[in-house]
């Protein structure tokens, strides 16, 4: 059990959402609420990526840089046997966390641009980027890493209609064979 990873993996993604929506009462100073925007959307990058993914739910990113020059990204999945019944809520907590939290920032972006307050919009969307490249990463890790998720996604849809593909290639050939039978 990790109660602390999961207090912090939810503290920071939660403050600077009510931190967001809340600035304004508090402080008239529009650069010390994006400081502290900013700087509760990094801590919380930070701990998701390093800490909270890998005790939570065994996964990790990264990107390694070799000796070329080229950019290698990394994604690990940790096999872990057997799952209690409370690092299953953990991981649930993590989920739900990684998938909310980008949506909450998504509602943010829009409403900042249709209520015209573009001096804000520019703090949202580094809420947006920095909460999508982790559940992006952890997606990948979650999948397997090596695989795309464009891939994964075209195999689905391709397994899923071999079944329709078959049934009518087996109705064609039925009809063939019909029309055959008929023709004599």
């Amino acid at each position: 059990r990790h109660p602390l990873a999961t207090f912090f993996h939810l503290f920071f993604r939660v403050s600077a959402i009510i931190t967001y929506l809340f600035c304004d009462w508090f402080s008239n100073s529009f650069v010390a609420c994006f400081v502290t925007i900013l700087l509760l959307l990094s801590f919380d990058f930070w701990s998701v990526k390093n800490v909270t993914g890998r005790l939570l739910v065994g996964l990790h990113w990264w990107n390694q840089i070799d000796e070329d020059g080229k950019s290698h990204w990394i994604f690990e999945a940790r096999r872990v046997p057997t799952i209690a019944a409370s690092t299953e809520a953990e991981a649930r907590i993590f989920w739900l966390g990684l998938i909310i939290c980008p949506a909450i920032w998504t509602v943010f972006f829009f409403s900042t641009l249709f209520s015209l307050k573009l001096k804000w919009l520019a703090l949202v969307i580094a809420g947006i980027s920095l909460q999508t490249a982790n559940l992006y990463g952890y997606i990948h890790c979650k999948l397997g890493g090596q695989r795309s998720i464009s891939r994964v996604a075209s195999r689905f849809f391709v397994t899923a209609d071999v079944p329709k593909r078959q049934t009518r290639r087996i109705s064609e050939d039925c009809t063939e064979e019909h029309g055959k039978t008929g023709a004599r």
